[in-house]
């Protein structure tokens, strides 16, 4: 009945209302006839336009509604492949349904892939008999930094411990792509192709010479020696303290990317660094040949063309009878498979994902609102949970909201429920000030952590407007009267009082983590003003208790509240049923995103470069603390 109800509507032209025709005034025949030939395109518009939407409302729904209930059971053997598309993240960001819709598949940029998912899938594997193998094609990884890829290379190196092979396949690859790579035990790479690594790097766009020359004054208010957030607006070149301790975080995480490849390729140690530092005269030996370069370096085992990687791997794996190529099932659909079909009974463990710039109010995934992710932790409290396992993924933001989300882990620890922290690539600024009060915290090696420092920072116009002949003027109650407009230039007295607002608050940072960490304000002071720390430095500082992944985590809550069988519960905001359904859509549509396609690529490669940029911009964008001050790390990206 509802369907008979949406076509007749869809089909039948809009009748107007008899009375309202008859009080129209009469016109004239050939107004009546050109009214009525309107009158007929826009029936016959309406008609057009509505089938249209049907047949695309069919079109997506019918495979949906045939294949219920009809999903055979999994039969003989297969590979399961990871395929990831975009970037490696925590938590998807929230979208627009229309905008998942009608996406681009082959913006690899504008992509996403989450990492807890491929964990899940390759760990559930290890023991499943109908996988005999793992493939990786990682053309369309666009990134998501070591300390996410080594939590999936965890899981491979599980996978592998169960006497399964791991084998990875891809036209070139870059750095972070490799990095997933080099825990296969064979490596294809196309002939055409190669594997291009280049160490890790922080460089910024300064803008003082250009802020003076637009005539523009900008005010910066800051606490800490290392807090080089706002540096670009002041200078025109990085400051010694920013070299010094972005040299020191770098190095060290290059250092980890640098030993795990060596190891896992069984290569000497400083053989990564050799190739980079003297590639021009290994090039020059082969010829400018970079995949030979791979190969001769033991960076790969195979230099095959596509079909005959594929065919390799149906000969080691199995074929697949509909196609040519490999037997294999995407992650995805494994998932789908090996999902809990009745809800469980076992005591439940919480996980809760904060990714993102911390902003004050209400915001979708993607980002943390400071009332968004309360209104969870509340959530939470109410679903009977042993502990929560509070995930971190952020370089921070506004310091009122991340004081209004640490509020809310107290209170729930208040009710007798543990909260541990699991930090993800980036847990810096506002990112540790909302883990700092948890009953435990943990990191992994490579996590940007610290960067315990704030600042206040915002321009003013009054010179740029005086040579367009603008001028201000007026009158105001009081000294303060009229003080924070971007028209006028900012008092001594506004000065002071924004200053010593910053201060306050980073003195308020410094207690908060002094009383979280058994410390006292003095010494982490010390290890504060701003700097920035790797998981393994903060670990030795007391900053971060333990060192592992999130499946680490997991693991140990467990075995600390004594639980044999216990379930995992994501919590999460509710969705509508059309987010739910537009969502599921865009996982298809990212799953689909395997063809290759080389312009596809060159747009990844050219995102990749614009990302920083980008980053600025939105950052910028995102300043919306009530104060005016920020705990936020600009330079934490996840490498």
């Amino acid at each position: 009945m509802m369907l008979c109800e949406l076509l007749r509507g869809a089909l039948e032209p809009k009748r107007d209302n008899v009375m309202e025709e008859n009080n129209r005034p009469k016109r004239s025949v050939i107004g009546r006839f050109f009214g009525g030939l309107w009158a007929g395109i826009t029936w016959l518009r309406r008609l057009v336009l509505n089938l249209l939407f049907l047949l695309i409302v069919i079109a997506i729904l019918a495979p949906l509604f045939m294949g219920a209930g009809k999903k055979p059971a999994l039969s003989g053997e297969y590979a399961l492949r990871l395929a990831p598309a975009g970037y490696l993240v925590d938590q998807y960001r929230a979208r627009e349904p229309m905008a998942q819709l009608l996406q681009d598949d082959q913006n690899i940029n504008d992509m996403e892939t989450r990492v807890w998912d491929l964990v899940k899938a390759i760990r559930a594997a290890r023991d499943d008999k109908r996988i005999n193998a793992i493939v990786l094609e990682l053309d369309y990884l666009a990134g998501g930094g070591i300390s996410k890829l080594e939590e999936v290379g965890q899981a491979l190196e599980y996978f592998k411990a169960g006497g399964k092979p791991v084998y990875a396949m891809a036209d070139y690859y870059d750095q972070d792509q490799y990095y997933l790579a080099a825990f296969a035990n064979e490596i294809y790479v196309n002939p055409m192709g190669g594997v291009a690594l280049e160490g890790y790097s922080s460089y910024r766009s300064y803008f003082k010479s250009a802020l003076e020359s637009l005539e523009i004054n900008m005010h910066v208010f800051k606490v800490g020696q290392y807090k080089d957030a706002v540096e670009p607006l002041l200078r025109d070149d990085m400051s010694e303290a920013s070299r010094e301790h972005n040299a020191q975080w770098l190095g060290e995480l290059w250092g980890s990317y640098a030993s795990r490849i060596e190891g896992l390729r069984e290569m000497p140690a400083g053989a990564v660094n050799n190739v980079i530092e003297n590639l021009d005269t290994l090039l020059k030996e082969v010829n400018g040949d970079g995949a030979q370069l791979a190969l001769q370096q033991g960076f790969v085992d195979k230099l095959l063309p596509r079909h005959a990687q594929r065919d390799a791997l149906a000969k080691l794996i199995g074929q697949d009878e509909d196609y040519d190529s490999y037997r294999a099932l995407d992650y995805q659909d494994y998932l789908a498979e090996i999902e809990p079909k009745l809800p469980s009974q076992a005591p439940k463990i919480g996980l809760l994902v904060a990714s993102g710039t911390i902003l004050d109010g209400e915001h979708p995934e993607g980002t943390i609102g400071g009332d968004t992710m309360a209104e969870l932790i509340r959530n939470a409290q109410e679903q009977d949970l042993e502990a929560l396992i509070f995930r971190v993924d952020s370089g921070g933001g506004s310091a009122f909201a991340s004081e209004v989300i640490r509020q809310q882990l107290l209170d729930l620890q208040n009710d007798q429920i543990p909260v541990i922290v699991s930090m993800g690539s980036v847990a810096a600024s506002g990112g540790y000030w909302i883990s700092a009060s948890s009953d435990e915290v943990w990191a992994t090696p490579t996590t940007i952590t610290g960067s315990i420092g704030v600042f206040g920072a915002f321009p003013t116009l009054e010179k740029s407007l005086a040579k367009l002949g603008i001028n201000n003027d007026g009158l105001g109650t009081t000294k303060m009267a009229g003080q924070m407009r971007l028209d006028r230039p900012l008092s001594p007295l506004a000065k002071n009082v924004i200053q010593q607002g910053v201060e306050h608050v980073y003195q308020q940072f410094i207690g908060i983590v002094a009383e979280g960490r058994g410390s006292d304000k003095d010494n982490v002071h010390k290890i504060a003003q701003g700097r920035v720390w790797s998981g393994a430095q903060a670990q030795e500082l007391g900053l971060v208790d333990k060192l592992g992944s999130l499946q680490d985590v997991i693991e140990a809550t467990a075995a600390d509240l004594k639980l044999e069988d216990y379930q995992l519960v994501e919590i999460t905001r509710q969705l509508s049923p059309a987010e739910k359904f537009m969502q599921e859509l865009a996982k298809n549509i990212n799953a689909s995103a395997g063809s290759h396609n080389l312009g596809a690529q060159l747009m990844q490669r050219i995102g990749a470069w614009l990302a920083p940029a980008e980053q600025v911009f939105n950052e910028l964008n995102n300043m919306n603390d009530p104060k005016g001050v920020y705990a936020r790390c600009f330079d934490c990206r996840a490498f």
